[in-house]
């Protein structure tokens, strides 16, 4: 996985429940862990921006529910640091749905902004945003 250019906080725990943002059909999601994701020994693993992680679906469609889905981390409201000094948090934390391994999007459409974060490691998902903040 390509690195991004932050020094990104650690901000949603396992079990974390969040929106998707995407049109996918899934509406509030659940984090059950995160893929390729670096730990240490002893302590629950956590999700940061631009994140691979996989989800449960809480609420949205009735075929959805209860699936579980590869998802990206596009929005956190804990607060991470920029190499140029500035400091981003958002208004929720977010996630894109994704259809296959590839990190192809399963919705068409991303509402809200997208950390240019994700922009840097998941292009396919950037394209569909409407604001990279």
């Amino acid at each position: 996985m390509k690195a991004i250019s932050a020094r990104a906080t650690h901000g949603l725990n396992l079990g974390a429940n969040m929106v998707a943002a995407d049109n996918s059909g899934a509406k509030i999601v659940r984090l059950v862990s995160v893929k390729k994701g670096k730990g240490t020994k002893g302590r629950q693993s956590s999700a940061k921006i631009a994140d691979w992680i996989k989800v449960s679906i809480r609420k949205g469609q009735p075929e959805m529910k209860g699936k579980v889905f590869d998802a990206i981390l596009i929005r956190q409201k804990k607060t991470y640091r920029r190499f140029n000094g500035e400091r981003i948090s958002f208004e929720d934390n977010a996630v894109a749905i994704l259809k296959d391994e590839k990190g192809n999007p399963k919705g068409t459409q991303i509402k809200g902004p997208v950390a240019r974060e994700v922009m840097e490691r998941w292009p396919t998902v950037a394209k569909l945003a409407t604001i990279v903040y």
